[in-house]
């Protein structure tokens, strides 16, 4: 069994000498089954070096360890090289081998390594071009165990380097990567996707739309990372001169991730900023001009309104008028102020210009949550339908409770949180008590703009990082908040945890959301979500307000943030009541 049979790690000093050394170390040897895998099987390795504080990485696979090794170092005279800039720092080559390594499995595990590294906080830049994700081969089925000793063993060696299995899946760059193996769906539309924009920009096409269209944890964000990164992989690889490829989201924390990945897989160094915030994007760039593909991330999120730093009326129309080719990631359901809100005439010509031009896809499959088809089925009923059943008997592995107070919830969250396996769990709450970001609370009964349920209270998210040195402050920065290890003592909203993951997710449903007469019900009257419950000014130039819709929105992002688990306590007594009561067994 695979399981039983270890890799062989071998690390050595990166220079022509010591690559000698260790070959002739094991040539002299008595034969051995160190030297057959090692210089006869296929190898997986690692160049890394230390580049102004931070790591910088080459993985590689091969079938002559020795000669590909020194096809590298005969680079090293490309000054622009990362051969170059190995041997202008002291580096390090990991050999990895395996006696059931071939071809198809090295692939993968260098891809995996890759996918890894990437993801690892002191990793500042990943060389290579592309990774290689395997179908099915023989023997795949040992691949993830194989792996996983790999990843242990290099672990031990340098923690710096090579973080926690974990915590790598933990981070938010981990979830956003380019590098995921993609799901046959998500391959296919990725293929149309990049059909569609080469063939635009060969033949001159402009203004074309293509919309993907998907609920929270479809994959929405992985396809769309990919595509984006396969574009300028494509174009390179086909010495196209020039390429104007732009990624934007209107989420902060969300813009920092693609800043980071673009930063990792050296498109920063290459083209500039190429991941930006909507208004930027509209501000800097002209019709007149346009850039050759904009791909935009949780399209709900654009303004369909004027704010502050936007003066127009509808960024998608602005993004696509100074894009030739534009592709939106789009879930209705997620949509959660009033400036943002579609109306469904204006939305549907959109899907209706993607579709004529043949550009409209959709994902169906859920892959963010682990549970089964009637748990979710439950999940739409509350969320969609204010509807709350009894929760079924086959959960699918999904932990759901339901809790009296909110220091159960909380407690029960604590310990998840104490298990590394489990330790990105975090309680977030609906937008039902007062909080403003820019303004220190001017309270004497407390610093912290905070949710209070009786006795029980908790500072909202961003308020503790007021109190932090500036050392903690920094080494927050690439962090999302979930990621951050003061956020256990805070509450998320919305705002902070839409478009990431949890592995548990501890949910404080506020006053806003009720039971009534058998029906869930959402009332703006409670909420303190000034973006969701004032009057919106629609197109014919009536107002109208959208707090119920938006509520039930905000409901829903929080009650599918939990990848593992989901703990709920209600503010509503007779919410809570049903809620207990559906929970029994």
């Amino acid at each position: 069994m695979a399981g039983k049979i270890q890799p062989i790690v071998r690390k050595i000093e990166d220079n022509i000498q010591e690559l000698q050394r260790f070959q002739d170390e094991l040539v002299q040897q008595e034969p051995s089954k160190e030297e057959e895998i090692l210089l006869h099987f296929p190898t997986v390795y690692i160049h890394n070096w230390k580049k102004t504080g931070e790591y910088e990485v080459y993985i590689g696979e091969s079938n002559d360890i020795v000669q590909r090794t020194k096809q590298h170092y005969d680079d090293r005279r490309k000054t622009d090289s990362w051969q170059h800039d190995l041997f202008e720092n002291k580096a390090s080559l990991y050999i990895i081998g395996h006696e059931h390594f071939n071809k198809s499995m090295t692939l993968d595990i260098e891809n995996r390594l890759m996918h890894y590294m990437m993801s690892a906080d002191r990793v500042r830049k990943i060389h290579n071009l592309r990774g290689n994700p395997q179908n099915r081969y023989y023997p795949d089925g040992e691949t993830d165990g194989i792996f996983q000793m790999i990843w242990r063993r290099l672990c031990r060696d340098n923690k710096e380097l090579f973080p926690t299995e974990s915590a790598i899946k933990d981070s938010a760059v981990f979830k956003a990567s380019p590098l995921h193996k993609l799901t046959e769906d998500q391959e296919n539309i990725k293929e149309c996707i990049l059909r569609r924009v080469f063939d635009a920009l060969k033949t001159g096409q402009g203004r074309q739309l293509i919309f993907i269209e998907g609920e929270a944890g479809t994959g929405k964000t992985v396809l769309n990372s990919s595509t984006f990164y396969e574009i300028f992989v494509r174009a390179k690889e086909s010495k196209m001169e020039s390429l104007s490829c732009f990624m934007m989201v209107n989420h902060d924390e969300q813009v920092g991730v693609y800043q980071q990945i673009a930063r990792k897989l050296g498109l920063t160094d290459e083209y500039g900023e190429v991941v930006c915030k909507p208004t930027t994007f509209i501000n800097h760039h002209s019709p007149e001009d346009p850039v050759d593909v904009a791909f935009i991330d949780e399209a709900h999120l654009l303004l369909t309104q004027g704010k502050q730093a936007y003066q127009g009326s509808n960024q998608l129309k602005d993004i696509i008028e100074r894009a030739k080719v534009t592709v939106v990631m789009f879930d209705e359901n997620q949509i959660l102020t009033t400036e943002q809100y579609w109306e469904a005439k204006i939305l549907e010509e959109y899907r209706e210009l993607a579709k004529m031009q043949n550009n409209y896809f959709e994902l169906t499959k859920q892959l963010r949550l682990r549970a089964s088809k009637e748990m979710m089925d439950w999940l739409d009923a509350f969320t969609k339908e204010q509807q709350l059943f009894k929760l079924p008997e086959n959960l699918g592995g999904y932990d759901i409770q339901i809790f009296e107070t909110p220091a159960d919830l909380e407690a029960a969250l604590r310990e998840k949180a104490s298990d590394e396996k489990h330790k990105l769990s975090r309680i977030i709450a609906s937008y039902d008590w007062e909080y403003n970001q820019k303004n220190a609370r001017a309270d004497e009964m407390s610093q912290y703009w905070e949710v209070i349920i009786g006795n029980w209270h908790k500072p909202w998210n961003r308020e503790l990082e007021r109190n932090m040195d500036k050392k903690t402050k920094k080494a927050n920065k690439s962090l999302s908040w979930a990621e951050q290890p003061q956020t256990i003592d805070e509450v998320g909203s919305t705002f902070t945890i839409q478009g990431f993951d949890l592995n548990y997710a501890g949910v404080i449903l506020g006053p806003s959301v009720k039971y009534r007469n058998g029906e869930i019900i959402f009332d703006p009257s409670e909420s303190c979500n000034a973006k969701a419950v004032r009057n919106r000014t629609l197109s014919d130039g009536s107002k109208r307000k959208f707090g119920e819709t938006l509520i039930q929105h905000e409901v829903r992002v929080l009650m599918t943030r939990g990848v593992e688990g989901l703990y709920i306590y209600a503010c509503d007594e007779e919410l809570r009541k049903a809620l207990l009561e559906a929970a029994k067994r």
